[in-house]
């Protein structure tokens, strides 16, 4: 874990170390097992082509909380994140093969609250170039 980041050190613009994640199928396995999401379109990929997908898509949750994990390592501390939302907007596509799918997070600090001592960081994640989160903000408590 990083450590702690102070707030006094923080400016707008401060750009977060950013991170790649590898997604393959049995990735999606083993959180389908975690969190109890056994939805088709997760491991089917017959099923999930029949209802109009381009494959087997990894879940929602685990891309956003991929993402933020660029926010969580930079500031040291999980639970300074106070508030934390995303808008889904492409799905990350896992193909049957060896490679299966990269998300590619960056962050950057948007704005800080003096009194609160609290920063947003916005965050951008991509996946074979098309963005797969919108409005993607986390607020995060600094010491």
């Amino acid at each position: 874990m990083a450590a702690t980041i102070s707030y006094d050190d923080v400016q707008v613009g401060t750009e977060l170390p950013a991170q790649s994640f590898p997604v393959t199928r049995a990735t999606l396995v083993r959180y389908a097992g975690a969190s109890g999401d056994f939805n088709p379109i997760h491991w089917n990929e017959k099923f999930a082509k029949e209802v109009g997908l381009p494959d087997v898509i990894a879940h929602g949750m685990f891309t956003m909380a991929e993402a933020i994990r660029v926010v969580t390592d930079w500031a040291g501390d999980p639970a300074a994140v106070v508030d934390y939302g995303v808008r889904f907007t492409k799905p990350v596509v896992v193909p049957n093969d060896d490679k299966g799918a990269l998300i590619e997070v960056g962050a950057a600090v948007a704005a800080k609250d003096d009194e609160a001592r609290t920063v947003r960081v916005d965050l951008v994640a991509r996946c074979d170039g098309q963005k797969v989160l919108g409005m993607a903000r986390a607020v995060v408590k600094l010491a």
